[in-house]
């Protein structure tokens, strides 16, 4: 049914309850999940693209004869035009539409994968690397856009939990299995198996996803808008979100509480487990490990507690970062006193505090600004967790540099001093949770 015969249906049926209308909900509310499922498959990819360099490193290394430092550029190569593309992912969304700015740049992604499977250097290894960060960069956001148009605002936290749960199990996906598929096929044949996947999804977001339910000339399966309301431009819809002031107190607490997480889950929490513990890299993996497992369970653990039982999103926000309070004071005060039993909750009760958390910060910027400017609003907030990540670890890694070291490991003082940081950023997170605004309804 195109959409002139059904705004003609349309009048003939002006009372919402009609037949035709009803039937025409059922089916929005059906196709939704078809979409959500899609993009959920799809963010596992994301988590997959970013992790799974550490499990392939030594290989590539090894074939394209790079020393650290350029293994290491290669790994960092997908996050500098992940954080770079999260405004373009935002204004896009708003006015090119998720679906083709997802079919499009995952196309990119494919593309990089191809380049980085076959590359006869390590420095076209990173061109590829590069193009598949840039690819991948435009899923998040306008997913996050697609889910405020297809689904109600009490439902939109409870199914980004899921989504950023997909995330864990993505986490999961890069380390065992892909050992499995390296020592079958190998590493190269890999990224292109791996690209090949990528490019199949590309094609599923291109068939079957749409941007909002009135693209079938279907009714929202929450609403029924007789008019649409005006569209906002670009520029218009930039000045919304940086003009109002309870945007500001999130962005705070997304740069400090998740340059927490990125220094020590992404970063130096292994070293750390290795140098100060003596434990060997498996068993340090063993315990990062609960990073996934704290996403998959605490993303929708937190929207249900959210939704159902604080019936709030700022006393969630509060209570985590107060917890991450704690769990860096734990870090700075008692750095070498833990128990193997105590690492594996403390890194669990990080992951569920600082990244799953997270979902509950998206909702509340989500829910501060009209639909129509979901996208710029959600690419704007998403620039600070990836600005947190890039000044820590590097900053962490300098006051680590500042103490003596034995060999080539850092010491039990260097990691003290560089776990205080953490912990006065902690307290400066919580400070900015303490301003935020109270954005649920009933």
């Amino acid at each position: 049914m195109n959409n002139a015969l059904f705004r003609r249906r349309r009048r003939m049926n002006d009372r919402a309850g009609s037949p035709m209308e009803t039937d025409l909900l059922r089916k929005a509310r059906r196709y939704r999940w078809l979409i959500f499922a899609i993009l959920a498959l799809s963010y596992i990819l994301v988590y997959f693209h970013r992790l799974c360099p550490a499990v392939l490193a030594v290989d590539i290394m090894r074939d394209l004869q790079a020393g650290g430092a350029l293994t290491g550029l290669l790994g960092a190569a997908y996050f500098y035009p992940y954080a770079l593309m999260q405004l373009p992912a935002g204004l896009l969304s708003d006015s090119w539409g998720a679906r083709k700015t997802i079919a499009f740049f995952f196309v990119v992604a494919f593309i990089g994968s191809l380049v980085l499977g076959y590359a006869p250097s390590v420095t076209t290894a990173i061109v590829g690397r590069t193009l598949v960060g840039l690819g991948v960069a435009m899923l998040f956001v306008p997913t996050m856009k697609t889910l405020a148009e297809w689904f109600h605002a009490r439902e939109f936290a409870y199914m980004t939990g899921i989504l950023l749960a997909m995330g864990g199990v993505g986490t999961l996906t890069a380390a065992t299995p892909l050992v499995w598929l390296s020592s079958a096929i190998g590493w190269r044949h890999s990224f292109v198996a791996v690209g090949g996947f990528t490019l199949v999804l590309a094609a599923l977001v291109w068939i079957f996803v749409r941007n909002r339910p009135a693209d079938f000339g279907w009714p929202s399966p929450f609403s029924v808008e007789k008019t649409a309301p005006p569209a906002i431009g670009l520029a218009e819809g930039v000045r919304q979100v940086l003009t109002c002031r309870h945007f500001w107190p999130l962005t705070v607490w997304f740069f400090f509480n998740c340059g927490i997480f990125f220094s020590f889950g992404g970063l130096w929490g292994g070293p750390y487990l290795m140098h100060v513990y003596g434990l060997t890299k498996a068993e340090s993996g063993r315990i990062l490990s609960m990073i996934a497992v704290g996403m998959i369970v605490g993303s929708p653990l937190l929207s249900w507690l959210s939704d159902k039982i604080f019936k709030g999103r700022k006393p969630v926000l509060v209570v985590a970062a107060g917890a991450m309070v704690l769990i860096a004071g734990m870090l700075a005060f008692d750095t070498d006193g833990m128990s193997r039993i105590g690492l594996y909750g403390l890194v669990f009760s990080m992951s569920v505090c600082s990244s799953a958390i997270v979902v509950i910060g998206f909702t509340m910027n989500k829910e501060l600004f009209p639909v129509r400017i979901a996208g710029t609003a959600t690419g704007l907030i998403n620039l600070f967790p990836f600005a947190g990540g890039a000044v820590f670890q590097p900053l962490l890694g300098y006051i680590l540099e500042q103490y003596p070291k034995t060999g080539v490991a850092f010491t039990l003082p260097g990691y003290k001093a560089a776990f205080l940081a953490l912990f006065v950023s902690a307290l400066i997170a919580f400070g900015a949770a303490l301003l935020t605004k109270e954005t649920f309804e009933t």
